[in-house]
């Protein structure tokens, strides 16, 4: 009994504590979402990653000056008549042999082609980076875009609930009376078809809600919540009339738009390719020098164990007598020469200059010349292609612009004029002195153009959000 009892509270538990975890609500803020999105998108890391590569190969360009550095080792057994490598005689015997070298070069003169590819992966690494900043750029605009029309869809929604509020009350005001007659049945019922109706909206526009904040958790790349609520504090929502004109903000744009740098910059690298396929007409001139050695297991060396005395054939006549001759003699021991010690020895050196001239190729560098300055071309195209849709773009951003300005200006009288109208019918209708189709007619516009006003609002934001993209503006 005990042990059920104790389950029990261990699932009761749990309950209690995942209801909470579920209704813990998640608020952000605009610098938040920009910060995550950029941490946790996909192609932004992507985007990074070839700019570390483009840093690589640029750092490798200038590695390239410094010489060429190697060692090599080998060992070897002959059987039969060979040459001994220590003494270069001949010798018929099993015979083990190794040598070592050390060789280094460094690089004089190469048609350029060491500085000018130097030059064009710096390009092509500041391009990297530009197109880099562009990803982020682009993204940190989707996420603000993204992030108004949240706001844009709960301040909807708050209309929506308020209007369905107004008519709540009527319709409740409207049973009362028709308890007592006071009025035609058709009235309540129209006011509780239009309840329904604002009801309706008040789904539609909690749905519209719902998918915009999965759109920005889409491009932050967190799971979708409900409970996601955004910060309002230190945005500027004022709506004024923007400055400058289309060609204003598309010369700005050609100053300060990553992806018109990056393009440009593309454009240059493929200059200096152009450039660096022409140094392979010319000679190449590098310094050389090497350290060898040599080992031999056949090499033997004497070392000396003793004197002896000897007498010789050599004789002297001493009072008559022929004494021979002593001599002393040196005696030796054969000992092999150790490993280290050869190499030591044996050290030798040799060092140059080399040069090599290009003669024939199979026409492969006049290839290679032809392709590079089609690829110059081509990223002529791309850079000209990339101003030309830029000004295109431009100019229909500032268009929506002042279309949605206008809009904004017309709503907001429009709004004003109806509001006063509502007022007016409101009275007339409680008095009795309106019916309730022309009441729900004058209700529906004020909430039609409340709505249509708030999204005129937003849209008009929005609209700006962009032209400060295209001028390097974004917050």
């Amino acid at each position: 009994m005990k042990m059920k009892v104790l389950v029990a509270g261990i699932v009761l538990t749990a309950i209690l504590n995942n209801r909470v975890f579920s209704q813990t609500i998640t608020s952000y803020n605009l610098k938040s979402c920009i910060d995550m999105a950029l941490a946790n998108n996909i192609a932004a890391k992507q985007n990074q990653l070839k700019e570390d590569a483009a840093a690589i190969n640029f750092n490798q360009a200038k590695y390239d000056r410094l010489p060429n550095v190697s060692a090599g080792i080998n060992y070897g057994i002959n059987n039969g008549r060979s040459i001994d490598p220590y003494t270069n005689g001949y010798i018929n015997q099993q015979l083990s042999s190794s040598s070592a070298n050390l060789t280094a070069s460094v690089p004089v003169f190469k048609g350029l082609q060491t500085q000018r590819t130097i030059e064009q992966n710096s390009l092509n690494y500041q391009a990297a980076k530009q197109e880099n900043q562009q990803e982020k750029d682009n993204l940190t605009l989707s996420v603000i875009l993204a992030y108004l029309q949240v706001l844009n869809n709960e301040d909807v929604l708050d209309l929506t609930k308020k209007q369905a509020g107004v008519t709540q009350k009527q319709v409740e005001r409207l049973t009362t009376m028709n308890t007592e007659g006071a009025i035609a049945p058709a009235t309540l019922s129209d006011m509780q078809g239009q309840y329904a109706a604002d009801q309706l909206g008040v789904v539609n526009a909690a749905n519209a809600l719902e998918l915009s904040k999965l759109s920005l958790s889409q491009l932050m790349n967190i799971p979708y919540s409900k409970q996601m609520e955004l910060s309002r504090e230190g945005l500027d929502m004022s709506v004024q009339e923007y400055a400058g004109t289309a060609d204003e903000i598309y010369n700005t744009a050609l100053q300060k738009l990553s992806m018109v740098k990056a393009a440009d910059l593309r454009m240059q690298a493929a200059g200096k390719a152009v450039q660096v396929a022409k140094s392979a007409l010319y000679p190449t001139i590098s310094l050389f020098g090497q350290l060898n050695s040599n080992y031999s297991s056949a090499a033997r060396t004497s070392l000396a164990t003793g004197v002896t005395d000897i007498a010789t054939t050599d004789y002297v006549v001493v009072n008559g007598n022929n004494i021979p001759v002593i001599t002393k003699q040196t005696n030796y021991n054969s000992q092999k020469i150790g490993y280290f010690s050869q190499l030591n020895n044996n050290l030798n050196t040799y060092f140059g200059v080399s040069m090599q001239v290009p003669i024939f190729s199979a026409f492969q560098t006049r290839s290679r010349i032809k392709l590079a300055r089609i690829d110059e071309k081509n990223t002529k195209y791309v850079a000209d292609n990339t101003k030309i849709l830029l000004r295109q773009a431009v100019e229909q951003a500032h268009l929506n612009m002042l279309t949605s300005f206008d809009k904004y200006k017309l709503l907001d009288g429009q709004v004003t004029a109806f509001k006063e109208s509502f007022r007016a019918a409101e009275i007339r209708f409680n008095l009795g002195a309106m019916n309730s189709v022309d009441y729900l007619v004058i209700k529906n516009n004020l909430d039609r153009a409340n709505v249509n006003f708030t999204i005129a609002r937003y849209e008009y934001l929005l609209r700006t959000k962009v032209l400060d993209f295209y001028q390097g503006n974004l917050k």
